[in-house]
């Protein structure tokens, strides 16, 4: 007997999943998971708190970004579908937001925090969905082992910059006007 056929998965089964899930569509495959656990969230909400205001507002740093949580992303022909934890647009690339519940301008940066149940796909899906689409910048935390990867496009793949750890302070390209302190990223 033949295969089934491939059905690619599209906007509406991601629309349809319930409330708790957050879907992304790669390849035409939906990948469902649930909102993510509070280690993932601290290291998010903190992570964008010190990068808001430094980058985004201009507020004891250089500003000029335009920085979201959780934007979806509609990247590609067919598009991919991809929410990352965090991304950054540089303002003279997206000097205004698009009314619309969805961006198809790619990020000049991505951030993922990885989880057990993310880890794999952040890895071997979106990130090279990101190197297609010209994404300059990604970080890849992991709160659990307490490290901040920092990669960099370098011509058509991604280079491996830095491996930051544990309590260091440190200063992260492209965001590297300013310290982070990674510490605040995995504890209260």
């Amino acid at each position: 007997m033949g295969e089934a056929a491939f059905k690619r998965a599209q906007y509406a089964d991601l629309l349809g999943l319930p409330p708790n899930q957050v879907g992304e569509i790669i390849d035409g495959v939906l990948y469902a998971q649930p909102r993510p656990a509070m280690r993932h969230a601290l290291a998010t909400s903190v992570l964008g708190a010190e990068l808001g205001p430094a980058f985004g507002r201009g507020r004891g740093g250089p500003g000029g970004w335009v920085i979201l949580d959780e934007p979806e992303l509609h990247l590609g022909s067919e598009p991919d579908i991809l929410v990352p934890d965090l991304a950054g647009w540089r303002r003279e690339r997206m000097p205004e937001l698009p009314d619309a519940a969805f961006l198809t301008l790619s990020p000049d940066w991505v951030c993922e925090v990885l989880s057990a149940s993310t880890h794999k796909l952040d890895r071997s899906k979106k990130l090279p969905v990101y190197q297609r689409e010209r994404v300059a910048h990604v970080w890849l935390i992991d709160p659990v082992a307490r490290t901040l990867e920092i990669f960099r496009l370098d011509g058509d793949s991604y280079r491996w910059i830095v491996t930051h750890a544990d309590d260091e302070t440190c200063r992260a390209e492209p965001f590297d006007a300013i310290e982070l302190e990674l510490g605040a990223l995995w504890r209260l």
